[in-house]
């Protein structure tokens, strides 16, 4: 009883802490931006085609029903604490542009007949001020309620499409213009990846990943609004690769390791077309920037390489007794293995997270793979670039070949590939095996 009053007593205290912030904030900065004389409005050309919708007044108010709520959802100490952390940094970022970059809302609002909607709009009129703008602190707060609200079991499909349509409802109410909307965006995923939930647990590492695609995307998208709107409607080809970083970072959340290849290792043309930019970059660092560029033996007949092309196959005699395992997400696989060898795709993403259930899986096929090997086979393991997931792979099928402690196996891959890059998130996650 102790303990869960103890709970109780730090989830009213967040509360009590973040309310008296964002109140001395924000009234602070409505204030002082009142008493200026003039006070400028950014808008879009695209935003006279956003509607006035009455009834989005709704949504729009829960958001203060999720400021009080969401503390009671932490389903932890440390997570109660990196919501406060985030919840703090939004209020006294925003309120720092709010003084600095000051913004109101420029278009006016239509009558609204309804008498009950109409009390909702007299409220916001004297309570919600049209100064505090960009960015908006009802978006970066959304995303930062969702990021606990995820975490529940049941009703989680409704609180997300409610939040969505939150956010809607700040264009939709003519409370925010769309420059605040991205802005709160990037607001919010600038306070997830300063304030990581469970930073160094192997687990949430594509989330922390994700985090950095949706700022970077959320940016690219601001940049190619921003440029039309002072440069020329040709810049918007910009929004074609902020899209494609946010669908990037959704992928990475859901650990979805087929989002490009497909389970033959081949990229769909639709998807070489919307992935261009993503496709070329990669391809670009494999080009330059990869190593183990020739397969290496670290114990016999089993290699590691990168990504190989055809000079550094020259010595490296193929045939249907060799078996080609592809770890790659990111590239296809060059027609000649797939031709001419036993060949697999098992696609992990770069720099995330390997789900360890498929791990073991993978090593332990891996393993039965090289016990059956005829005296002229092999097995290469290949990432794109040789650094990490080939190493890792590697290391796992080491120590259940030769039976050795798993420090041993890491120094003979290390020992025979030394670009191996072991970060210190998949020190943890080799521990569990």
């Amino acid at each position: 009883m102790d303990e869960k009053r103890l709970t109780l007593l730090q989830k009213l205290y967040a509360l009590t802490l973040c309310t008296i912030v964002f109140m001395m904030v924000y009234n602070f900065a409505a204030w002082y931006l009142s008493t200026l004389n003039e006070v400028p409005s950014f808008v879009f050309d695209f935003e006279k085609h956003i509607p006035f919708i009455s009834w989005s007044i709704i949504p729009y108010m829960t958001s203060g029903i999720f400021f009080c709520t969401v503390f009671f959802f932490c389903q932890n100490r440390e997570e109660l604490k990196v919501l406060i952390k985030r919840m703090l940094f939004a209020t006294l970022v925003a309120g720092v542009f709010f003084l600095l970059f000051p913004l109101q809302f420029s278009l006016s609002k239509p009558e609204v007949s309804s008498s009950v909607l109409g009390y909702s709009f007299q409220f916001l009129k004297i309570f919600d001020s049209p100064f505090n703008q960009a960015p908006s602190l009802h978006i970066a707060y959304a995303f930062i309620f969702w990021s606990v609200f995820r975490n529940i079991k049941r009703g989680r499909t409704f609180l997300m499409l409610w939040l969505i349509l939150l956010g809607i409802s700040t264009l939709t109410t003519y409370q925010h213009h769309f420059i605040d909307i991205i802005t709160g965006g990037i607001l919010a995923h600038l306070s997830f990846i300063i304030f990581p939930y469970r930073k160094n647990d192997f687990l949430y590492r594509n989330f922390h990943v994700a985090n950095i695609y949706f700022l970077s995307g959320w940016i690219l998208i601001l940049t190619a609004l921003l440029m039309n709107q002072f440069v020329g409607k040709a810049v918007l080809l910009l929004l074609w690769p902020g899209f494609m970083i946010l669908l990037i970072g959704y992928h990475y959340q859901k650990n979805d390791i087929f989002f490009l290849k497909n389970k033959e290792g081949n990229i769909p043309w639709f998807k070489k077309l919307f992935y261009g930019p993503y496709l070329l970059l990669y391809t670009l660092f494999w080009r330059f920037l990869r190593e183990n560029r020739t397969p290496l033996e670290v114990i016999p007949r089993l290699y590691i390489s990168s990504r190989p092309d055809h000079e550094s196959l020259k010595n490296f005699e193929l045939s249907q007794k060799t078996i080609v395992y592809d770890l790659s997400a990111e590239m296809e696989e060059l027609t000649i293995i797939k031709n001419t060898t036993a060949y697999h795709t098992i696609p992990f993403l770069d720099i995330g997270i390997l789900d360890i259930h498929e791990t073991q899986k993978l090593v332990s096929e891996i393993t039965e793979k090289h016990k059956q090997l005829p005296p002229d086979g092999k097995i290469l393991i290949h990432c794109t670039m040789g650094f990490t997931r080939s190493s890792v792979i590697g290391i796992l099928v080491i120590k259940n070949i030769l039976s050795l402690p798993l420090t041993e196996a890491i120094t003979i891959m290390k020992t025979h590939n030394k670009h191996a890059v072991i970060p210190t998130y998949l020190e943890d996650f080799l521990k569990k095996f």
